[in-house]
């Protein structure tokens, strides 16, 4: 039951953080048994979605809230970014471009499911709910969405620039983070529920499997043959190269797009296709990703022996715990109408998926990190590609990254096509 409170039950961060740690830890320690009813819980219900789930129930009920914390900004500016540099450490960038063109071209195919969904969902709506689709002006619902598609096709950078460009009324916007947040999460669910059954998918795709298999043997091959018992000293040392590259990062970051804002129309205007290149995020995010994969070539490669990527998963779980703290699931049913067309705009993403992984006989591997790269981004794409195999965490971080990319151009098409969609 959702309680309207004005205030949290707790709104001391440090309490909140102690509050998602004992969710994490509760998950984590009931995960690993073997036996008994977690054991069959978990079987069903995939781990990486209670890390969403809990917190999101803690929001629910009123005992946390989201928009008096600060623990996302914390975790997505601070540990998302030491992550990526932790998870690309090891990175072999010649295995992965063994892997082929097929993660590319769900990769893409992803992208233009979120492309063409949107205007669909608007015009399958409208036939029987003509008023959830409409609106005039800035309250125009076309406006709202175009942030979703800026979410889903790229990031949060991306969502940004299409509010900036669109100017949708504020005062719904909430509404619309809601539906990318409960849309974005269930559709996760689904993807991490197909991982367990994997191999009759992969069977029923007819797909070849056999480049993934390579990269997983190889990197765990190598982790195998460099993994020691940490030391101190070890802990110290990567916190300096992820929290060093993390300064870094978001030092030129901020330089690289103070620049381009100020010497380049196409970045500085918001209607650009190129205004994403504008955002110290993005930057951020291509910075840590690039210093990790520079790191690789070096010697700090066998800090992974240390444990480095399990550093960053634990970072990146903190993470997701953050993002659950966002979903207020008893705001999910307040415009269903809404809903509704998130619902069918992402089944369409995914049945085009489908079709295409079918047609070139992808892996579903491929198929799921392909289409969280999109959805989910850097937060997400990396933790489903990780539930394969830890050793595939730097396929899902790549793709992430290409999705900050295309994100602001592939959403503006959407939005357009939507406009037209609504005033048919």
């Amino acid at each position: 039951m959702h309680y309207l409170l004005s205030q949290p039950l707790i709104s001391n961060d440090t309490v909140v953080f102690g509050l998602l740690a004992l969710c994490l830890g509760f998950i984590f320690y009931t995960s690993s048994r073997n036996t008994g009813f977690w054991s069959k819980f978990y079987s069903v219900v995939p781990a990486v979605l209670m890390c969403y789930l809990l917190p999101a129930i803690l929001t629910s009920t009123g005992i946390i809230s989201d928009e008096i914390s600060s623990l996302y900004f914390m975790a997505s500016r601070y540990l998302l970014p030491a992550a990526l540099v932790l998870m690309t450490l090891s990175i072999d960038i010649k295995a992965i471009s063994n892997l082929g063109s097929k993660a590319l071209i769900m990769f893409l195919t992803g992208s233009a499911g979120i492309i063409i969904g949107g205007p669909i969902a608007i015009l399958i709506v409208s036939i029987f709910s003509p008023d959830t689709v409409g609106g005039n002006d800035f309250d125009a619902i076309w406006r709202g969405l175009s942030t979703i598609a800026g979410s889903w096709i790229g990031g949060g950078a991306n969502q940004a620039a299409m509010l900036e460009i669109f100017q949708y009324n504020p005062e719904k916007y909430g509404g619309m983070v809601l539906i990318d947040i409960v849309v974005a999460n269930v559709w996760m669910a689904i993807v991490l529920l197909g991982v367990g059954k994997t191999k009759q998918i992969d069977k029923w795709l007819k797909a070849d499997t056999s480049a993934i298999e390579k990269l997983r043997i190889k990197v765990t091959e190598f982790t195998e043959k460099i993994t020691r018992v940490p030391t101190l000293n070890d802990y110290m040392i990567l916190l300096a190269l992820a929290f060093t590259a993390v300064g870094i990062a978001h030092f030129l970051g901020d330089e690289i797009s103070n620049y381009l804002t100020s010497n380049f129309d196409a970045v500085s205007d918001q209607k650009s296709f190129l205004s994403f290149l504008g955002s110290s995020f993005f930057w951020m995010v291509v910075l840590a990703t690039s210093l990790g994969i520079a790191l690789s070539f070096t010697k700090a490669k066998n800090y992974e022996g240390a444990g480095a990527s399990k550093i960053g998963g634990m970072f990146i779980y903190i993470l997701v715990a953050t993002i659950g703290m966002k979903m207020d699931l008893g705001k999910v049913l307040e415009n269903p109408g809404l809903i509704a067309v998130g619902f069918i705009w992402i089944a369409i993403h995914a049945g085009l998926l489908i079709f295409v992984a079918k047609l070139i006989k992808a892996p579903y591997f491929f198929l799921a990190v392909g289409s969280q790269a999109n959805v989910g981004g850097a937060a997400s794409a990396p933790v489903v590609a990780a539930e394969f195999h830890p050793s595939l965490t730097s396929v899902g971080v790549l793709l992430a990254v290409l999705g900050y990319v295309v994100g602001t151009g592939g959403a503006l098409l959407c939005a357009y096509l939507m406009e037209v969609a609504s005033n048919l």
